[in-house]
């Protein structure tokens, strides 16, 4: 069987995306989805997408992790998958889609994709034994831990040791970001991703929990951040009152490539 995909990253955070409207690619796949994701025997991604109808919505997106499993929210993703649907023709300034049950909002202007997050009603502090932190739920739950020196600082080591924590259990572990505030409204994020269990050049959910995170250890007005990524620039901005809300994580979409492979024998 040939399938044709299309490959598209949001500032290196990068995805497969199958046009799915006639069902034809099994959803339940997960091997064949982890091998898709494969960067030395697959196509290579960080996770993968299927765009299909909803008869409600504009479309609905199923989202995998690089390891064949149905993922959380992805924000990135999202911004990937709604210049997708301008592509194909489904939306041309706006669109609204259903994800894992919930319903997100985005508009394009020129290149730039600002996507509308779910509403966060609660901060929580954790102390581990080196490292202190914030949970945070954007969609996906991310442990947000802030460090002088994020440059240098192991990603993957550190990050899997944390990511694993025994209280972290009933959310299936977590994504872990690691922060440096540069100035009032500006910050560097680093994420260790659960599911692609590596780093990624930026994370959607991770950037917008840093910035929430980033105003509740600031004790903050300020409601609008830039975020410098390993993979390019992206802003976050929300009000606050009483919980955060009308989040909205922006930044670029970039096509890659499509091409065809043969899933016959994956």
């Amino acid at each position: 069987m040939i399938v044709h995909f299309f490959k598209y990253h949001g500032t290196g955070n990068d995805f497969i995306i199958i046009d799915n409207r006639d069902r034809s690619f099994d959803p339940n796949n997960h091997i064949l989805i982890s091998k898709l994701c494969d960067r030395h025997f697959g196509i290579g991604a960080d996770g993968m997408m299927l765009f299909e109808e909803h008869g409600k919505y504009d479309f609905e997106m199923i989202y995998f992790n690089s390891d064949g499993k149905r993922g959380s929210m992805c924000g990135n993703g999202g911004r990937c998958i709604i210049s997708f649907a301008k592509k194909t023709g489904i939306i041309t300034k706006s669109a609204q889609f259903i994800a894992n049950g919930k319903t997100y909002k985005g508009m394009i202007e020129n290149d730039i994709i600002r996507l509308n997050m779910q509403d966060v009603d609660t901060v929580d502090e954790f102390s581990l034994t080196k490292y202190s932190g914030f949970l945070v739920n954007t969609g996906s739950p991310h442990f947000v831990t802030f460090v002088d020196d994020v440059e240098k600082i192991n990603v993957v080591e550190v990050g899997r040791k944390i990511r694993n924590q025994s209280f972290f259990k009933n959310t299936n572990g977590v994504n872990v970001d690691f922060v440096k505030i540069i100035d009032d409204n500006k910050i560097f994020v680093r994420t260790y991703e659960r599911g692609v269990e590596d780093e990624t050049y930026s994370c959607g959910t991770g950037v917008v929990a840093s910035a929430i995170a980033t105003y509740y250890i600031r004790n903050s007005k300020n409601t609008e951040y830039q975020i410098l990524t390993k993979g390019g620039k992206l802003k976050v901005y929300f009000e606050k009152s009483g919980i955060f809300k009308n989040i909205v994580l922006e930044g670029p979409a970039t096509f890659v490539f499509e091409g065809e492979v043969d899933i016959s024998e994956k």
